[in-house]
């Protein structure tokens, strides 16, 4: 009798003593809590863990390349907008007014073709080159020049290809001129033809400069430069045939200063949309007496070799820097974007006369290399606005 009353004595305490730890444990825990409920630095911390489709300023997929200027994206569901210059984000995951202020138009990205730096305008494109040859005759008093050959030469047509030929000159005489044959789409073209230029003597041809230009043959309007190449004949030694490869160089004749122009586009794969952005146009060729132009923008959209449709923006009167921000979209089913060509026209418009050409831009899958940049660029990023500045081209 005396034993059972002993263990339940000890049974009893110890039930007691699991009470009681349980108890601390259990104050303990709700301490922990409510200091965590207090502290708002771990309630930011854990909603940030927790709450999908949010990036951190930091992280490496919120900052891209560096060569890109990104403004709000409303298109990306909850997903906010990357703030510019490493700055964070307000509380909603939205940049700042300022910031927004700053960038271009929302939805943008900005581009620099052919490079991963910060520029703010087009790069020099590559025009190719060409091979030639020079010699004199001192018994016959006559100069040979064979055009030989040219090499990476740029699409001029919007079909993707140029029809090249070569006009020579021996300068300061521009009056006469002998041309080479025109070799149709062909951007490697290989024409070996050989020029005379008799009856001249050594002491006259020294003092001349052999200026050989390529052009690009249009048979129903203006032909467009490609490139030229100049070598004063006072430094070539002339008694025995020389062979040169020279890289093309733009055009002396106004052809490569007619300005640069803005452009976003925006392709959308579920629409079969592409949208046309003409944003602003800087340095433009003066067309008009008064040392300024009336400058509009037509945009033509091309299948193959056919006009589809024209669009064109309102004429700003005397500015050669004007601001546009004309917005057209274009109908383009995806198995025709490859045979899909985007001709940007950039007019002077006069009211007595004919308005003039001030310089094009060619955006397609097969243009210039900056065109096809943008081209790229515009497809793997649906849905964006892609920007990029582009030197226009006679």
């Amino acid at each position: 009798m005396y034993l059972n009353r002993e263990e339940d004595n000890n049974k009893g305490s110890v039930a007691l003593s699991v009470f009681l730890v349980s108890l601390a444990v259990t104050v303990c825990a709700v301490w922990l809590v409510a200091l965590c409920g207090v502290c708002g630095w771990c309630q930011r911390k854990l909603g940030k863990r927790n709450k999908p489709g949010v990036e951190s300023a930091g992280t490496p997929d919120s900052t891209r390349g560096r060569g890109e200027k990104k403004a709000i994206n409303r298109n990306m569901g909850n997903k906010p907008a990357n703030s510019p210059k490493g700055q964070p984000p307000d509380a909603d995951g939205h940049s700042s007014v300022s910031d927004l202020a700053n960038s271009l138009t929302g939805d943008m990205v900005m581009l620099s073709p052919g490079s991963d730096e910060d520029h703010e305008g087009p790069v020099s494109e590559k025009l190719g080159r060409i091979q030639f040859s020079v010699g004199y005759s001192f018994q016959d008093s006559t100069l040979t020049v064979k055009i030989i050959k040219g090499q990476d030469l740029p699409a001029k047509d919007f079909s993707g290809t140029s029809d090249p030929f070569v006009k020579i000159y021996l300068l300061p005489d521009k009056k006469h001129k002998l041309e080479t044959k025109v070799k149709r789409k062909n951007l490697n073209p290989h024409w070996n033809e050989t020029f005379l230029f008799e009856g001249f003597p050594y002491e006259k041809v020294r003092e001349r400069t052999l200026y050989l230009q390529v052009l690009d043959y249009d048979r129903f309007s203006r032909n467009d430069p490609i490139g030229e190449v100049s070598i004063p004949l006072n430094k070539v030694e002339l008694g025995h045939n020389q062979t040169f490869w020279k890289e093309l160089k733009p055009c002396s004749d106004g052809s490569g200063s007619r300005g640069d122009l803005l452009v976003s586009l925006c392709y959308n794969p579920t629409a079969n949309t592409i949208t046309v952005n003409i944003i602003k146009a800087r340095n433009l060729k003066a067309m008009d007496i008064g040392g300024t132009s009336d400058p509009y923008v037509k945009v033509w959209l091309m299948h193959k070799d056919k006009r589809v449709e024209k669009k064109k923006t309102v004429t700003i009167k005397r500015c050669l820097n004007p601001v546009f921000n004309e917005s057209f979209p274009f109908d383009i089913p995806a198995h025709v974007l490859r045979e899909t060509t985007i001709i940007i026209t950039v007019m002077d418009k006069d009211r007595l006369s004919r308005n003039d050409v001030i310089g094009k831009i060619y955006l397609s899958w097969k243009s210039g290399p900056a065109e096809v940049k943008h081209w790229k660029d515009m497809l793997s990023r649906p849905r964006t606005n892609v920007a990029q500045w582009h030197a226009l081209k006679a």
